[in-house]
């Protein structure tokens, strides 16, 4: 969506304040652990962009609470593997030769949005060592949430989902529908036996630039929305707006509680990806 189109699609200027009144509306407040997954587009037009919507989000949280967000770089992955775009086969051995290793202070995200990117480039703000899979926290437990991300199983027990199930966090969808909520994919780590695939990404280990292989769970992200519709009839969810956007705000371990037994009760194949 153009620039030109969102503000034909805003009623007024969206602004910190008006946003902070947004959020506190919708039941966000000071000190909660939030992970926010977000479209600036379908925010409105925002006056200060990105940077207004991160500066909403931390001063209703406040230093008290915690922010985290997705900072995902989905191109530190294994070549043979892309899909948005695929690359030659011809390439795929230069690839993961050459990449350079992942450094969470420089590789930008992949596929987030501005609001994500902005985030993990402000003050304060601590960004886990995952290659693919990283997230960025801020706030009074921002060091514990990011600590010892493991390289494998990215998104489960020893990651910043987890973290974040601990604190009783919430999850704004902001603008996003379920098919963006990554708190499914651990419950996806959480089921008996999951599927699982292998990854592959640049990293530093001794100080040298490595190409390490790694165990993945394989990832449905084709059923979150299913999971969502059938969440929604049986947890509470609190919905309103933010500027324009639809969001939804909801516990954390609601929705991985659920998804954990909406996904026992509608098993896939469980071979080898």
């Amino acid at each position: 969506m153009n620039e030109q189109r969102v503000i034909l699609g805003s009623s007024q200027v969206m602004t910190v304040q008006s946003l902070k009144d947004d959020l506190a509306r919708l039941g966000v407040a000071q000190g909660d652990t939030l992970i926010v997954h977000s479209s600036l587009s379908r925010i409105g037009w925002v006056c200060g962009g990105p940077v207004a919507v991160v500066r909403a989000l931390m001063e209703t949280i406040t230093p008290a609470g915690n922010l985290i967000m997705p900072t995902h770089s989905g191109d530190y992955s294994e070549p043979s593997k892309w899909m948005m775009p695929p690359v030659p086969e011809s390439w795929w051995e230069t690839i993961r030769r050459t990449m350079p290793a992942f450094d969470p202070k420089v590789t930008p995200t992949r596929g987030m949005g501005a609001v994500p990117e902005c985030f993990r480039t402000h003050e304060g703000v601590i960004r886990s060592g995952h290659p693919a899979l990283s997230f960025a926290a801020w706030g009074k437990d921002a060091e514990w949430i990011v600590r010892d991300h493991s390289l494998e199983y990215g998104l489960g027990e020893q990651s910043p989902l987890a973290r974040i199930y601990d604190l009783d966090g919430k999850v704004l969808l902001l603008g996003v529908s379920y098919d963006s909520n990554t708190s499914f994919h651990l419950a996806e780590n959480r089921v008996v036996n999951p599927p699982q695939t292998w990854e592959g990404a640049p990293v530093m280990e001794n100080g040298e630039r490595v190409w390490r292989k790694y165990r993945e769970v394989a990832f449905d992200t084709d059923r979150f929305e299913e999971i969502g519709d059938d969440f929604e009839s049986a947890r509470p969810v609190t919905k309103g707006k933010i500027g324009v956007a639809d969001a939804r705000l909801f516990r954390q371990r609601d929705c991985v509680d659920y998804a954990v037994e909406w996904l026992e009760a509608h098993p896939r194949g469980r071979e080898e990806y």
